[in-house]
């Protein structure tokens, strides 16, 4: 049983329907729901999400192991509700909701080294203490907290009597961006992370562009799902995604077969990569493909293996590329149990605000 847990319900005049939009606003960040007689329930490495429909409110209970993981789960539930309901939403927790001067997960971690793998892909090593959370094959990613650039004090986000961050004010508020934990040694408290140089800008790419040893930024977690054991392997995803697939590759184990498809801008931007010998990895240039892009071709033009539990698919990339992919595999007849697919950024109008990337 979780260690921690707490409750809260949401008067509405339909909540059926916002339960289901809840449920739909989750799914493309790979977190599904199943029923359990009338309880909705959503449960992984992040700990368990339980919706049950009242007649007058939704009813919500998150449990997890841990204090920081419970935190985060509260927040990013009350964000959602928020985003989908409105501001004037009635966010009361009770359970086990104390709150200290920064979430539990929340580590500061420093600048030690800057170095390019490739003319778009740009490694930064940090160092931090008391790193032992982030070490684990569960959880890939972390997120990060990009101070204003030269703040010599940063502030950053406490958690809200309503679960989600109370931040600082707006000067001094930090970017918040997803990343792999690319490598960690949480003996020696140290740590890689691959930053994706993207051509129109923002936080991460600015913060990557500019950054020097001895530089401090936040980083919590960890987060976002890593594979399950199955015969045979997809890794699917593009630059925003080599990260990821880089570490999953070292972690499988040396009998391990699969495919491992990777869409970047060209040859420039290959890495040498360690994979088991039964798992075989293709490169896929992007320079000068239509739309769909190559990796949409790629995954569909591919031969699986059948069977309920023949493969394990892990797919990350730009958001409506995504959807192509997981309506393809889902086509194929892959159980949800099988499929994690992972929204890392989305395609903006070319008059929209530059970065509304999520890198990762």
């Amino acid at each position: 049983m979780p260690r921690f847990s707490c409750d809260t319900a949401i008067p509405h005049d339909r909540p059926s329907a916002a339960a289901g939009r809840l449920v739909a606003a989750a799914e493309p960040y790979g977190l599904t729901f199943t029923r359990e007689g009338e309880t909705l329930v959503a449960s992984g490495a992040f700990g368990r999400l339980a919706l049950t429909v009242g007649a007058d409110a939704l009813h919500l209970r998150a449990e997890a192991d841990d204090r920081g993981l419970l935190e985060r789960l509260r927040a990013s539930v009350g964000e959602q509700l928020v985003g989908l309901l409105g501001e004037d939403v009635a966010i009361v927790w009770t359970g086990d909701v104390e709150t200290g001067p920064l979430f539990a997960d929340f580590r500061e971690i420093r600048v030690a080294a800057v170095r390019d793998l490739t003319p778009r892909l740009r490694r930064v090593t940090f160092r931090g203490r008391d790193l032992g959370r982030f070490a684990t094959a569960d959880n890939l990613h972390v997120r990060l907290y990009l101070p204003p650039a030269r703040l010599e004090t940063p502030s950053w986000p406490r958690p809200g009597p309503d679960g989600r961050p109370l931040w600082p004010e707006p000067d001094r508020r930090p970017a918040v961006r997803y990343y792999t934990l690319r490598r960690i040694d949480a003996e020696a408290g140290q740590l890689d992370i691959d930053f994706v140089l993207h051509a129109d800008g923002g936080p991460g790419t600015s913060f990557a562009m500019e950054v020097r040893p001895g530089d401090l930024c936040g980083m919590s977690g960890p987060c976002g799902l890593g594979i399950r054991p199955a015969p045979w392997y997809l890794l699917a995803g593009d630059e925003t995604a080599l990260p990821a697939i880089a570490r999953i590759l070292e972690e499988l184990p040396a009998d391990a077969h699969g495919t491992a498809l990777i869409e970047v801008e060209d040859a420039a931007d290959e890495l040498p990569l360690r994979a088991p010998a039964g798992v075989s990895v293709h490169w896929l240039h992007r320079r000068g493909a239509g739309s769909p892009g190559r990796l949409v071709e790629a995954v569909r033009a591919l031969t699986l293996p059948s069977g309920p539990a023949a493969l394990f698919a892990w797919v990350a990339c730009e958001f409506d590329d995504l959807a192509l992919l997981r309506d393809h595999l889902r086509g194929r007849g892959i159980d949800r149990d099988r499929l994690l697919t992972v929204a890392y950024w989305r395609r903006m109008p070319p008059d929209a605000p530059s970065d509304r990337r999520i890198s990762a």
